[in-house]
Parts: C-alpha cells; structure tokens; sequence
C-alpha cells in the first residue's frame, strides 16, 4: 500500500485476490505518491476529489467520474495540490 515515499495518503485494502488487487486511497491536500512504475497494469479511479496524474512523464489532471491507466513497467504518479482526493486503485497482476 503506498511504497515508501508517499506522503499524505491513506490507504486501505478493498479486495486481494492472486489475480486482483483493489485499494482505496485517500489523499490530503498536498499529497503524493511518488514516480515509480509497477510491473502490472493499474486503474486509478477518482470517486472525489481533484489531482493530477503523470504516466511516462506526462501530467493531467484527474477529477471525480474520471481514470487514468497505466501501463506496466512505465513510471506513473498520483497527487494532490490545493484539494483533497479519493480514489480506488485497481491492479491486475501481470503474467
């Protein structure tokens, strides 16, 4: 749950299973999830809230109702600035 180099999020287990993996995560303001990649694919859900995303180096933001998906093995990053952010991360372990 976050790796080592978040700062203001918490997080809780949803759903673990071999081939899934869910997580709600809760972001303060200022908040983040440092650039790192995973070697599954992963969805991030925002459910409330803004923040902004960057995969492969390229940064958007996200709002409630919207996703973003990463790739594999590419760098990617979830944080906030001036809001608060909710969001289910689900992950799909890849073989």
């Amino acid at each position: 749950m976050p790796a080592e180099g978040a700062t203001g999020v918490e997080s809780r287990a949803v759903l673990q299973q071999d081939d899934l993996f869910v997580a709600q995560l809760r972001f303060a303001e200022h908040a983040t999830i440092h650039d790192h990649p995973s070697p599954n694919e992963i969805v991030a859900l925002c459910l409330e809230g803004e923040g902004f995303t960057s995969v492969g180096g390229e940064t958007a933001p996200i709002r409630a109702g919207e996703q973003a998906r990463w790739p594999p093995n590419v760098p990617h990053r979830l944080w906030t600035e001036g809001s608060t952010m909710l969001t289910l991360m689900i992950e799909r372990p890849t073989e």
